[in-house]
């Protein structure tokens, strides 16, 4: 199945950055899009889009996922929603940190593909695409962000061998910095948000993410593209330099 074969997309966090873009260039192609995100304001806004359907939805809240979505015959399921409460370091962090990171990137994921896949299975069509990150695949200084990002990595590559035989694909899109609000929410003290957004790079945009969606999604029916990891020319993950090297 390519994606003009697909008829219904659900996308959460879809109010800003990767979830926006995604949703709004699903809708283009002819999609009809469910958007999911708890800011109802913005959803608002974003439901005055051809094929766009809003639904205000607190991902924590897993018994309103199960009401929202459970009779939804989606055939994309774009698991996009996530935070980065806590990620100067689980000693520095607080509780709410931690149960805000972990319910909302990895339990609600959970959730929906409980809450969608026995429609997709049944029908022997689907596209899961989970937004990963590189902080899971990779080491780095934020042990509740990046553990939560890792754990969506390894459902994901579990989740390919339980869907084996049914059609189902399974994607995980890995991102680096891309230039979205989640560090805005990520710490209360306004300088810190201003010292970890100051990269000197130039970041990847929100829109490059939901190109690299939909070229997963477009793929043909035999062709699963499993993991999808892209960065910012300028950044770099794995390795150590000991000096910068200047090559002209």
């Amino acid at each position: 199945m390519a994606l003009a074969d697909y008829g219904t997309a659900l996308v959460t966090g879809a109010t800003s950055g990767i979830g926006q873009a995604t949703a709004l260039a699903l809708a283009e192609r002819g999609l009809t899009v469910h958007v999911a995100a708890r800011r109802a304001d913005r959803l608002e806004g974003l439901s005055q889009a051809k094929g766009i359907v809003a639904h205000a939805v607190d991902l924590r809240d897993s018994d309103a996922i199960y009401a929202a979505f459970s009779d939804l015959e989606a055939d994309i399921l774009i698991n996009n929603a996530g935070v980065a409460r806590g990620f100067a370091g689980i000693v520095n962090s607080t509780p709410e940190d931690l149960d805000a990171t972990i319910d909302t990137n990895v339990s609600a994921v959970f959730h929906l593909l409980r809450a969608v896949l026995p429609g997709m299975t049944a029908r022997r069509r689907g596209h899961v695409v989970n937004i990963g990150s590189v902080a899971g695949l990779y080491p780095i200084a934020s042990a509740i962000y990046g553990g939560s990002k890792g754990a969506v990595h390894l459902l994901s590559s579990n989740l390919r061998i339980e869907l084996q035989g049914t059609g189902v694909r399974v994607t995980e899109i890995c991102p680096g910095r891309v230039t979205t609000e989640i560090f805005d929410h990520a710490f209360d003290d306004p300088e810190a948000v201003a010292r970890v957004k100051d990269t000197g790079i130039s970041e990847l945009r929100a829109q490059d993410v939901a190109d690299a969606i939909l070229f997963a999604l477009d793929a043909p029916a035999h062709v699963n593209i499993s993991t999808l990891e892209m960065a910012p020319t300028e950044q770099t993950f794995g390795g150590m330099a000991l000096a910068p090297l200047n090559r002209q």
